[in-house]
C-alpha cells in the first residue's frame, strides 16, 4: 500500500483516545511483543491514558489524518542510569508496513535523545526479525537475552536487549545512522 506523507509529531493528553486505539490494536495485533497484554488495557480511563502521554514522549507517524505509528522513548529515572534511555512501545499498523515509518520514527526517537542520554537501549522480542533487522541499520547491537523474559497464554517469549551508544569514548557524537546497503 502507498501511504501519503507521514508526519511526525509528540502525542498529548489530547491524542488520548487515537493513542488508545492503536496501543489496544497492537497488543492484538501482536501480542507477543509487549510487555503488557489487552487485559491490562483494555479498560484504562481515558485520563490514566492521557497522563501517560503527558509524562511520557511518545512519537506519532500521521498518513494523512490516521495515527499510523508510535514510538516511545523515556530517560531511565535512577540517578546513577540517567545517562541511558529507553525505546519502548514501538508498533506500526500493518497497513504502514514495509513504507519506512518505522525508519522515520527509529531515526526522530534518535534525535531527541541525542541531546539527552549516551546511550539507548530497547528490548524486542527474539522472533521479531523484521523489527531486529530495522534497530541493527541503526547501529543497534544485541547485548544479550533474557530467556522466558515474558510468559503469554502458557507461552514463553525471549528478548533480545540491544543498545547503540549516542556518544564515542572522546565525548563526540556518534555516526547518526548506518548506509543502507
Amino acid at each position: 500500500m502507498t501511504l501519503p506523507a507521514v508526519a511526525l509529531r509528540r502525542l498529548g493528553p489530547d491524542d488520548a483516545a487515537l493513542y488508545r486505539d492503536i496501543r489496544l490494536e497492537g497488543l492484538i495485533d501482536s501480542p507477543d511483543a509487549f510487555a503488557s497484554t489487552i487485559d491490562d488495557e483494555r479498560d484504562q480511563p481515558l485520563d490514566r491514558v492521557a497522563a501517560r502521554l503527558a509524562e511520557n514522549y511518545v512519537l506519532g507517524a500521521f498518513a494523512g489524518d490516521t495515527l499510523v505509528a508510535v514510538a516511545g522513548f523515556y530517560v531511565q529515572p535512577k540517578p546513577k542510569h540517567r545517562h541511558k534511555g529507553m525505546l519502548w512501545g514501538m508498533y506500526v499498523r500493518p497497513q504502514a508496513r514495509g513504507a519506512g515509518v518505522g525508519r522515520q520514527l527509529v531515526a526522530a526517537i534518535l534525535d531527541h535523545a541525542r541531546p539527552k542520554v549516551e546511550l539507548i537501549q530497547l528490548f524486542v522480542v527474539s522472533d521479531n526479525l523484521p523489527a531486529r533487522r530495522l534497530y541493527e541499520s541503526f547501529g543497534f547491537v544485541a547485548y544479550g537475552t533474557e530467556h522466558h523474559a515474558t510468559k503469554y497464554r502458557g507461552q514463553y517469549h525471549d528478548d533480545v536487549m540491544m543498545a547503540l551508544p549516542l556518544v564515542v569514548e572522546s565525548g563526540a557524537a556518534a555516526p547518526r545512522e548506518k548506509a543502507s546497503a
